[in-house]
């Protein structure tokens, strides 16, 4: 796979635009929860906590290491982040589960550069 593809530019760019935590917090984070499955808002047949491993492994590399699993991963963390930041729950600060998922695949949604519903699925049309 070509590291100056433009799909995987566009895919690094996004990846990097809504993974807002540094790595230091992401490892803080997922050394400091638990990893059940009844901690995180459920996913069907997918292990948040070991995907947030990963989101933390790719938030140590350089665009040209790559790997097509790591291009891959970065697509299933966008869509995951994307899907929850478009369907924000009323209580959203409140809602631990939801923020506890976002805050493992690398992504607080406090912060000020969270994007919200329509300007969360732009970003994922985006790098499509």
């Amino acid at each position: 796979m070509t590291r100056d593809n433009p799909e995987i530019t566009r895919t690094w760019d996004t990846f990097h635009r809504l993974v807002n935590l540094t790595s230091p917090e992401l490892r803080d984070w997922l050394l400091t929860t638990p990893d059940g499955g009844d901690a995180y808002a459920p996913e069907p047949g997918i292990d948040i906590h070991e995907l947030g491993e990963r989101v933390l492994r790719l938030l140590e590399k350089r665009r040209v290491d790559l790997t097509d699993d790591d291009v891959a991963t970065m697509r299933l963390v966008t869509e995951l982040i994307v899907g929850r930041l478009a369907n924000v729950p009323a209580d959203e600060a409140a809602n631990e589960p939801w923020r506890d998922t976002l805050l493992t695949l690398g992504h607080d949604p406090l912060r000020a550069d969270s994007p919200r519903g329509m300007d969360a699925e732009a970003l994922l049309e985006a790098a499509v």
